[in-house]
């Protein structure tokens, strides 16, 4: 069995990686930002004292709220960049690796195709920046540590696009959803997956170069206004029959810039990993079929 430290239990991703550690041969032990300040360096170190031995962290704690990180960008970096730096100073000074999640928003969305792992990063929001100094952080504190980057999560239960489509098309019978911006939604059961994985992997010994960046999100790109019409084909089975006007973002201002295009290449985490995207179309009945009981 493998023990694991995991920061950030009640999130989409941190309920998934609780649910599935035992079918990975995982011990997880779970640590919320009520049980401990983690920007606070002392107080880290001496809980990491107190929890070893431990084979890796996974970090699924972070500042998410997108629009109001506009005007906290303090709180914003305190947990996206410095909580993540401290621990992964702490983790490469107990030669632990670190699995850290993060974001598609880091780019701009100017590029045509897919981003890369290589591609430059060039955030347009104050999250994005946020996101993109943590990971710097966590890759140049241990060349054994993983940074994830993902995108468009939702899940069963939590706060996610998928739930706040099937509310308001309860409420409404038309839903006005951007069309112009596009990425790949991806289910949290399969990124908990993914981490799981790899950190098994790594705590392993893998050979086959398991380090660094690795992108991870659905099998298929769509916009906001697909994404949205596919969530309330499921909702139909359940009465849920509003529809969905496609608007440009022109017309949905908001406080923070999102990337036009935030597709993502999943190449190099099936490559390495063996890591298939997440299917994420296959996944959506059973993921509304819940969260319509919930509403």
């Amino acid at each position: 069995m493998i023990r694991i430290l995991q920061f950030g239990r009640i999130g989409q991703v941190g309920q998934e990686l609780l649910a599935q550690a035992p079918a990975h041969d995982v011990v997880l032990e779970t640590v919320e930002r009520d049980d401990l300040d983690l920007t606070d360096a002392a107080a880290l170190e001496r809980f990491l004292d107190r929890a070893a031995p431990f084979d890796a962290l996974v970090n699924a704690a972070a500042y998410t709220a997108v629009d109001r990180a506009e005007s906290e960008s303090g709180l914003a970096h305190a947990l996206n960049a410095e909580a993540p730096r401290l621990m992964a100073k702490a983790c490469a000074a107990r030669g632990v690796p670190l699995l850290h999640i993060s974001t598609d928003y880091v780019f701009d969305g100017t590029r045509t195709g897919a981003y890369r792992e290589t591609d430059r990063a060039n955030p347009q929001s104050v999250y994005g920046w946020t996101k993109l100094a943590g990971e710097e952080a966590v890759l140049g504190a241990h060349d054994r540590n993983v940074v994830l980057r993902t995108a468009w999560v939702f899940s069963r239960g939590g706060q996610n696009f998928v739930r706040t489509m099937l509310r308001l098309a309860r409420e409404r019978e038309v839903l006005r959803v951007v069309d112009d911006q596009r990425g790949c939604p991806t289910p949290a059961c399969d990124i908990a997956d993914a981490l799981l994985r790899v950190a098994v992997r790594i705590t392993r010994g893998a050979e086959s170069g398991p380090q660094g960046v690795f992108h991870f999100c659905g099998d298929t790109a769509c916009t906001w206004a697909d994404f949205a019409e596919a969530t309330l084909e499921e909702g139909a089975r359940h009465g849920i029959t509003a529809r969905v006007e496609r608007i440009p973002t022109t017309d949905y201002p908001t406080p923070a810039k999102r990337p036009a295009n935030s597709v993502l290449d999943c190449s190099r985490i099936t490559s390495v990993h063996g890591i298939a995207p997440a299917p994420w179309r296959s996944r959506l009945p059973d993921h509304v079929d819940a969260l319509v009981k919930s509403l």
